[in-house]
C-alpha cells in the first residue's frame, strides 16, 4: 500500500526503491511500490530520484535504460550508470514518476488526501490522521487519538489498514494489541485497581 506524494510536492507516484547494487554492469536491484512495473520502467522512463541532500543526487532525475527480471528478482540498468562502484551510489534511493492526470495507481493516495481522515477501529472513532511519513522500508501513518495531544505511528501497509474511505472521510484500521494501549477503553481497570492486593 502507498501513499503518493513527490517531495518536491509534483503530482508523482512513487514507484519502487533501490535496494543493492546487482553485478558489475551497473544493475540495481528494485523493491517495487506499484502493481505495473513493466509500465513504468519501460527504456526512457524517467524518474525523480529521493535522496539525502548531502548526495550528489539530490534533486536530479535518471532515465532508465533496461529492466528486466534477473532469477526472479527486478533489476533495472539507468542511463549513466554503467558499473557497479556508481550504482552503489544510489542504494537506498527512491524512485517517483510523474502522474498523468487521468491516471492513479491502486491502493494509491496523495497525502493532502488523506490527512484529517478519521481513524476507525470496530467502527469507533479512535483518532484523526495528521500526517504520512514516507520511510525507505514502508510509509507511516502519524495518527493523534482522540483526547490526546500524543501521536501513534501506524504502519500503512494492508494488514493493519485494510481501507481507506476517502468519500467516507475515513481509514479503517485492525492495529495488533498494544498499538493505541494509550487509549481509555470503557470498563478497563486503571493501574491501582489492576495491582495485586496487599498482606498488610
Amino acid at each position: 500500500m502507498v501513499s503518493a506524494e513527490a517531495p518536491q510536492g509534483k503530482n508523482q507516484l512513487r514507484v519502487g526503491r533501490l535496494v543493492k547494487a546487482h553485478g558489475l554492469k551497473g544493475g540495481l536491484k528494485l523493491e517495487l511500490y506499484t502493481d505495473n512495473p513493466e509500465r513504468r520502467f519501460v527504456t526512457g522512463a524517467e524518474f525523480t530520484l529521493q535522496v539525502p541532500e548531502a548526495s550528489p543526487w539530490h534533486r536530479k532525475t535518471i532515465t532508465v535504460r533496461e529492466y528486466r527480471l534477473m532469477n526472479g528478482n527486478p533489476v533495472v540498468f539507468f542511463e549513466g550508470i554503467d558499473d557497479r562502484d556508481e550504482a552503489e551510489g544510489l542504494v537506498r534511493a527512491i524512485l517517483w514518476i510523474d502522474q498523468d492526470a487521468d491516471e492513479a495507481e491502486d491502493n494509491a493516495w496523495y497525502d493532502h488526501q488523506l490527512v484529517g481522515l478519521d481513524i476507525v477501529r470496530d467502527e469507533q472513532v479512535i483518532g484523526k490522521l495528521v500526517r504520512v511519513e514516507h520511510m525507505p522500508a514502508q510509509d507511516l501513518l502519524i495518527v493523534r487519538p482522540t483526547g490526546t495531544d500524543g501521536e501513534v505511528m501506524v504502519p500503512f501497509v494492508e494488514a493493519i489498514v485494510p481501507a481507506v474511505d476517502i468519500a467516507g472521510g475515513r481509514i479503517i484500521v485492525t492495529p495488533p494489541a498494544g498499538l493505541f494501549e494509550e487509549l481509555p477503553d470503557a470498563g478497563e481497570p486503571d493501574a491501582a485497581d489492576s495491582a495485586p492486593a496487599s498482606d498488610a
